[in-house]
């Protein structure tokens, strides 16, 4: 594996809703290389706009193209956030591991802020790592959102939540393939645009119109 290719990119990890301890494979990814993680003002309580304005952020702060590691709630953040931000030409790809269905019956009034899901093709390269037993994703919902989102799919199957319950540990599988998807992005697209450190975006406020959500995520799509 080319260790080059992944750190040339500024690696950012979304850990997914209560956020990522310190067992699960994206812990052990930044401990391992370097990688980034996007903090959360609150993991418990999540609301999208405050999730979605601290990833722009993140991403303006980068210095060079952009991968976004993505799991569970954050493989929704970033489908949201790619939907309205200005920036996606600096995110050169994103691995998307087990996405959660806050459009679940059971799930729907713990994340209400967090409905509906974006389904908008992503304006970048991706993959779609789905468990056939996610109890919070079923397959077929997961086979949905990676053909909504233009993912490639990648079926684990019968690995839970993809989580550290799973027993992935260092999880050598999933660096190969975003290694490999990072390989396919960089054949097929230019470099990713980034310049310097931009200054960061103003703090989000609350915007009473879009509940959850705030004025700041508004101005992302202005």
């Amino acid at each position: 594996m080319n260790t080059e290719l992944i750190q040339s990119h500024d690696v950012l990890v979304l850990p997914g809703w209560q956020n990522s301890g310190p067992d699960h494979w994206q812990s052990r990814w930044e401990a391992l290389h370097g990688f980034r993680r996007v903090q959360q003002h609150d993991w418990m309580r999540p609301l999208r706009g405050d999730w979605l304005i601290q990833l722009e952020e993140a991403v303006l702060r980068s210095t060079r193209p952009v991968v976004l590691v993505a799991h569970s709630l954050g493989c929704i953040q970033t489908a949201a956030w790619a939907s309205i931000s200005q920036q996606t030409h600096r995110v050169r790809a994103a691995l998307l591991v087990a996405p959660g269905d806050v459009e679940q019956a059971d799930v729907r009034p713990l994340l209400p802020t967090w409905q509906p899901i974006a389904l908008q093709r992503l304006p970048f390269a991706s993959t779609l790592v789905g468990s056939r037993n996610d109890p919070y994703c079923r397959f077929e919902r997961t086979q949905a959102l990676a053909q909504a989102w233009g993912s490639t799919l990648h079926d684990m199957g019968d690995a839970g939540h993809i989580n550290a319950e799973t027993g992935l540990g260092d999880w050598p599988q999933g660096m190969a393939l975003l290694h490999d998807l990072l390989a396919r992005a960089v054949a097929a697209a230019p470099v990713p645009q980034a310049h310097g450190v931009p200054q960061p975006s103003p703090a989000p406020v609350p915007n009473p119109a879009h509940p959850g959500g705030s004025a700041s995520e508004q101005h992302l799509a202005t």
